[in-house]
């Protein structure tokens, strides 16, 4: 992403307020959502000395991976700030950068990883009390606005329903460059770090089960029944889904019970991280005019965007879908604090009543119909 093309990125400010002596700033999310300009454009506009790495590099890793306070010292130098981008590939990755933060006096850290860089496993455990996360995401509404006119937001939503919001299909000029980057995208990276994990061996299974969750979009999920489609066992199905997860493909909703007998929890609802993806894994790039899933577009664009904002924005927020055994249901559920918000999203206008069940087992909780004459407040 050139300087002149640059979209000024939420978690730019959170990353200055993060680094500091002592601590690592992990950098973590899905491949080319913009971790490496994220950190390219902090090391810029630094005030001090920066020396900035990648994991790809076999004499970087070389020193990275020593575990010798000396050899450390020597590869950092009196820089103060060290950026080690794609860490996911340097070997004990953690045990190394604790050295560093506890024996190297005024040193701040970044490091960033793809889905792969296992946070729990690499970096997690020596690093505890001592690192930060920061997650990112394909851009953001919030973030692209700033950059469109009123009138351009408005034409581009269509847009994004369809093609979604990486970085390089935002800045791209044509839908067929659009649909070109999502396919190769989708065939080169998007399972390159799923697949490199211990146990993985059927990417043709994994792809169907995408699939078949795009098919799905504000339904429920039966485990048992996608395993019966794939010839997959119940809990493969559910690892598949968990590393799916992780690698920041999907991400899921459960459902949400407080009062009533009759609330659906044990059910999960599975979206997409972006529109783009979604559509490339199905092979439909079609115009919103020429779809029957745009209520599926919708909800996942709208549900993506509201979690990107929650996100970026630092709100302490617990998410969840509501259904009763009847059918009564409600899109998003937000739990604040202890108070409940239910939203319904529409392509179209619509009625705007809750359902009866939820108005009188949640008195206190406000709803709201999300469509597309009113979402921008919503999602930013």
């Amino acid at each position: 992403m050139s300087d002149q093309n640059y979209i000024p990125q939420a978690q730019l400010a959170r990353l200055k307020s993060l680094a500091s002596v002592g601590k690592v700033v992990v950098v973590y999310g899905p491949r080319r959502v913009g971790k490496t300009t994220l950190i390219r454009h902090y090391a810029e506009q630094a005030d001090e000395p920066v020396l900035m790495v990648t994991g790809e590099d076999i004499t970087v890793r070389h020193y990275l991976e020593s575990q010798s306070l000396a050899e450390l010292k020597s590869f950092v130098g009196s820089r103060r700030v060290l950026i080690v981008d794609e860490a996911q590939y340097v070997k004990q990755i953690g045990l190394n950068l604790k050295l560093m933060v506890d024996h190297i006096p005024g040193i701040k850290i970044i490091a960033t990883g793809s889905s792969s860089f296992d946070l729990a496993h690499q970096a997690g455990e020596p690093l505890t009390g001592r690192q930060y996360t920061l997650l990112m995401l394909p851009l953001a509404q919030m973030e692209i606005g700033p950059t469109e006119t009123a009138h351009e937001t408005h034409a581009h939503l269509e847009q994004r329903l369809v093609y979604g919001s990486y970085p390089e299909v935002v800045l791209t000029d044509s839908n067929e460059g659009r649909e070109l980057y999502l396919r190769e995208l989708v065939g080169s990276y998007l399972f390159k770090d799923i697949l490199q994990l211990e146990g993985i061996r059927h990417s043709d299974k994994l792809v169907r089960l995408l699939q078949l969750l795009a098919f799905q979009i504000g339904h429920e999920v039966s485990v048992t029944e996608l395993g019966s489609q794939l010839g997959m066992s119940k809990n493969t199905v559910d690892r598949y889904l968990d590393l799916l997860e992780k690698v920041f493909v999907i991400h899921c909703r459960s459902g949400f019970a407080r009062n009533l007998r009759k609330e659906v929890t044990k059910s999960r609802r599975y979206y997409f991280i972006d529109n783009g993806i979604r559509n490339a894994l199905i092979n439909n790039f079609n115009p919103v005019a020429m779809r029957d899933d745009v209520g599926a577009l919708w909800e996942n664009y709208a549900i993506g965007e509201r979690m990107k904002a929650n996100l970026y924005h630092g709100r302490n927020i617990q998410s969840y879908f509501w259904r009763t055994y009847d059918q009564k249901e409600i899109d998003l559920v937000e739990d604040v604090g202890g108070a409940l918000h239910g939203f319904e999203m529409k392509w179209t206008r619509a009625r705007s009543a809750p359902p009866k069940d939820w108005s009188e087992g949640y008195p206190k909780a406000s709803f709201e119909i999300i469509h597309r004459d009113h979402y921008l407040e919503f999602i930013t």
